[in-house]
């Protein structure tokens, strides 16, 4: 009676060791498998997370970069207007300039016109020498975009001409220039002075 009754005592005991070798290790796989399923998805919640931060810095560059993209566009625009501005301010000023010498060196070539008008070329060679002077005076100014403006026998335009008498002329045609008091002259494409003239009824 005590042989069976502790053979069969211990082969309850090593089925309860058994069965609960058994629980433990279904314990032990149930816990592995849900810190492996919790390790999965605090990789993932972290995978998220650095991949969002990278994507919200990486939109925060593109906004900086196209900040500083239209900044200097805006910086290069400006300076071009500014270098084109200061281009067109200089010619007007080198143009503006040109004119005042050209208004006072052309009363000198009024003198030098009315001087010679009075001696015959050839006749006195000082008076020769003054003709010399006067015709580099004048290629001098044409270099330098200086020319006469025609007048005599053109029609008159208010533009290039300054009408000073009239004069009833049935031989020449209406509204023309028959007689230039004054030369008048021109630097470029703008009139420095306009011609003094009569015109035909």
């Amino acid at each position: 009676m005590e042989e069976f009754s502790t053979e069969e005592a211990v082969k309850e005991a090593m089925e309860n060791a058994e069965a609960m070798a058994e629980e433990a290790e279904a314990d032990v796989t149930e816990a592995s498998e849900k810190n492996t399923s919790e390790e999965s998805s605090k990789e993932e919640k972290d995978g998220k997370k650095p991949f969002k931060k990278k994507e919200k810095k990486k939109d925060k560059r593109d906004e900086q970069i196209e900040q500083l993209t239209d900044r200097v566009t805006r910086q290069m625009a400006e300076f071009e207007n500014f270098r084109r501005r200061t281009e067109q301010e200089k010619a007007q000023m080198f143009g503006n300039g040109a004119k005042a010498i050209i208004e006072k060196v052309l009363p000198v070539v009024d003198n030098f016109e009315r001087g010679l008008a009075t001696v015959e070329e050839g006749a006195d060679p000082f008076a020769d020498g003054m003709l010399m002077i006067y015709k580099q005076l004048l290629t001098t100014l044409e270099e330098a975009g200086v020319k006469p403006i025609e007048a005599v026998g053109k029609e008159f335009n208010p533009d290039f001409h300054n009408a000073v008498m009239h004069v009833e002329d049935e031989e020449v045609g209406e509204n023309i220039v028959v007689e230039e008091f004054q030369k008048g002259y021109m630097y470029n494409d703008s009139v420095v002075r306009h011609s003094m003239v009569k015109v035909a009824n």
